[in-house]
């Protein structure tokens, strides 16, 4: 199995499986002198893992973080950083019956189609589980871009038919952590935990959008044709599992619009700062961010596992009926914020890296 490597000079490599012994990274481009904050790459950890509140998934790993490599008294050593997570509260027996059978819209099928093989004990490497070595890669890259004042953060923007009407500030979303959901929308977030209890007794589920925003981001990174920012955010953010979506600035809004109106006006101000007027853009132009917040969403699908029997197929061609077992989400969306700000800042991250050898 291949494309296990995300970055070009700030990469991650992750490894591991749903119901393995242990998932984990290597963290390879990291400059060396960064301090190291375990405390907080931990504290990442513990808002993705499941078992955190009402709305998520039971199961109740505390995914420990055991650091391996390139890090000493607390700095990075600019070798290899290596690090591990240990499954402990996996109840694999829960997928014995999905030996031979293919679930409806899992990578059941299209694993056995392009491997000939699988791994069906909670998709294997499939699982969202895989998500945490990125949770923990992205935490390192946070930390470097702090050293550069720049700051991400997400929310959740809606919940199946719940959505929250304005698009929040930098200040508001601080209080997304104080949210179920992670809508710090108080009256919107209400509903959607009510939606997901409603959701949650009926045996079924749903999905919904994150918003991410990322402020601090100087003008020039980025490249020009291929790896242009907003690309390398979309494929980011589409490789984490469930996501259907990705659109910036004005995104899907923007084709109906008249470019008068979606032009993003510069403005400067007495010390010759550059500025636009308003942010149609999303913070990027060209391919290339502009000094403005760049301002993304991801659109993630309902869960496939559903507590309801379903019609469906085996590896031999026989129709058979399936019926979920197990912990699973209703909504795996809050649990997906960290997700989607850990890939954003591991391109952020990269792009920086990358930034020091535009020009002399």
């Amino acid at each position: 199995m291949s494309a296990n490597t995300f970055g070009t000079l700030f990469r991650l490599t992750t490894f591991g499986e749903s119901h393995g012994v242990a998932l984990g990274g290597i963290i390879d481009g990291c400059p060396a002198g960064l301090p190291i904050d375990l405390d907080f790459i931990q504290h990442e950890l513990d808002r993705r893992r499941p078992g955190q509140s009402e709305v998520t998934s039971p199961r109740n790993e505390s995914d420990n973080i055991e650091l391996l490599s390139g890090v000493f008294e607390g700095l990075s050593t600019g070798s290899p950083i290596a690090f591990s997570v240990r499954n402990k509260d996996h109840h694999s027996h829960d997928y014995d019956h999905l030996r031979n059978a293919y679930r409806p819209s899992h990578a059941d099928y299209t694993y056995d189609a392009k491997y000939g093989f699988r791994d069906y004990r909670g998709g294997g490497r499939s699982s969202a589980r895989e998500t945490l070595s990125r949770v923990a890669g992205g935490a390192v890259a946070k930390l470097l871009l702090a050293q550069s004042g720049i700051n991400v953060k997400a929310y959740v923007s809606s919940i199946g038919n719940v959505h929250v009407e304005n698009e929040l500030t930098l200040d508001q979303i601080d209080e997304t952590e104080n949210s179920q959901v992670r809508c710090p929308d108080k009256e919107a977030s209400a509903k959607m935990i009510q939606l997901i209890s409603d959701l949650k007794r009926e045996g079924d589920t749903t999905g919904g959008i994150i918003t991410c925003l990322i402020s601090g981001v100087p003008p020039g990174l980025g490249e020009p044709v291929f790896d242009k920012l907003q690309a390398d955010l979309a494929k980011a953010a589409m490789s984490i599992n469930t996501a259907k979506g990705f659109e910036y600035g004005e995104g899907f809004n923007a084709p109906s619009m008249r470019g008068s109106v979606h032009n993003d006006i510069f403005i400067a101000s007495n010390d010759g700062d550059i500025k636009t007027k308003t942010n149609h853009s999303g913070g990027i132009q060209g391919g290339i961010s502009n000094g403005n917040d760049i301002v993304f969403r991801v659109a993630f699908k309902p869960i496939a596992t559903i507590l309801q029997a379903q019609a469906s197929v085996n590896s031999q061609g026989e129709n058979i009926v399936l019926e979920a077992k197990g912990r699973h989400d209703v909504c795996v969306v809050p649990r997906a914020v960290p997700i989607v700000e850990a890939m954003a800042a591991l391109v952020i991250a990269d792009h920086l890296l990358r930034n020091r050898s535009a020009r002399l």
